[in-house]
């Protein structure tokens, strides 16, 4: 295991809110006692998502060892989209899109308790504003420069989220690593 963020090592990370494109949903991040603590509201009518992400890594995470990510979380049975950001290997061309690539996946979270959540980069697909998109990149687990968790009217496929229920909403992520 490669450890990433866990406890108060999520310290940096911040809020993204579907307020950058006009929404009205609130949340903020904050370290709590047993790692990273999203609360908030969410407002479907607008935009309809929030986020928490982490700082740039510089330089980029390289999990090249890894077969994936792991994340030991409480989400109160909603659905999220994890978001990879790599550098890309075409001179950043990429990073010039509106919204910017993200390589996504959505996953479910357990009623109550803990849920221990393993991510395949093999299921992650490139998406840019929650539309999956056709272009000819791969991903790089050697680049991994963002991770950015959403709870999104939209799932990753760019229809909607079955699980996604607007109103308040807390998250607490204890920990992510990579997984061999």
């Amino acid at each position: 295991m490669i450890p990433i963020a866990a406890g108060d090592g999520f310290s940096g990370w911040h809020a993204l809110n579907d307020t950058v494109m006009g929404g009205r949903s609130q949340g903020a991040c904050r370290i709590g006692p047993t790692g990273l603590v999203f609360e908030g509201t969410l407002i479907a009518e607008g935009g309809g998502f929030i986020s928490c992400r982490s700082p740039l890594f510089s330089p980029p995470l390289d999990l090249s060892s890894c077969s994936g990510l792991e994340l030991e979380l409480v989400g109160d049975g909603r659905r999220f989209k994890l978001a990879v950001a790599c550098a890309d290997g075409f001179g950043g061309l990429t990073n010039l899109i509106p919204g910017g690539l993200r390589w996504v996946v959505e996953f479910g979270t357990a009623n109550s308790g803990m849920t221990l959540v393993r991510i395949p980069f093999a299921d992650l697909t490139a998406s840019v504003r929650a539309k999956p998109v056709g272009l000819p990149v791969r991903f790089d687990a050697s680049r991994i420069t963002r991770l950015q968790l959403l709870h999104s009217r939209f799932a990753d496929d760019g229809g909607l989220n079955a699980g996604f229920r607007a109103g308040p909403i807390h998250l607490e992520l204890h920990a992510i690593r990579g997984y061999p």
